[in-house]
């Protein structure tokens, strides 16, 4: 082979294997934030927060989670969270929410009292979530 030949071999070489990668993955979105509460305290152990988005349009039915986020060994807040969701299976005209629960020792510490719409309807889709405390007895 001619050395000037080289490298316009290995230009082609590299386009080519361009066109074999796999297929690009459907398009993804994300709804972003973080969760907090008012109190000074640390959780100790060490928490557990969920996170969920959801459908809540029908009010007379369950909610259709969409995606959800567990972050173990939380103990300090901000709890910053990212839900991957499919833009596909977002019908415009419904109510999207996202709700947290903060559990410590299987015991739920902290909960959103309030919805968070997201995605639709002008909603964001980076949002804070402020929990309450839960009364222990």
């Amino acid at each position: 082979m001619r050395p000037g030949m080289l490298a316009p071999l290995a230009a082609a070489m590299l386009a080519l294997t361009g066109c074999a990668s796999a297929p690009p993955v459907a398009d993804r979105a994300q709804v972003t934030g973080a969760v907090t509460y008012r109190e000074r305290i640390l959780l100790a152990p060490p928490g557990m927060v969920t996170v969920t988005l959801a459908d809540t349009s029908l009010a007379d039915a369950p909610a259709r989670v969409i995606a959800t986020q567990v972050i173990e060994g939380a103990t300090a807040p901000p709890f910053n969270f990212s839900l991957d969701y499919d833009p596909a299976q977002i019908i415009p005209n419904h109510t999207y929410t996202v709700s947290a629960r903060i559990e410590v020792d299987g015991r739920l510490r902290f909960i959103n009292d309030t919805q968070v719409p997201v995605i639709t309807r002008g909603a964001p889709t980076h949002v804070e979530i402020v929990a309450v405390a839960v009364p222990q007895r």
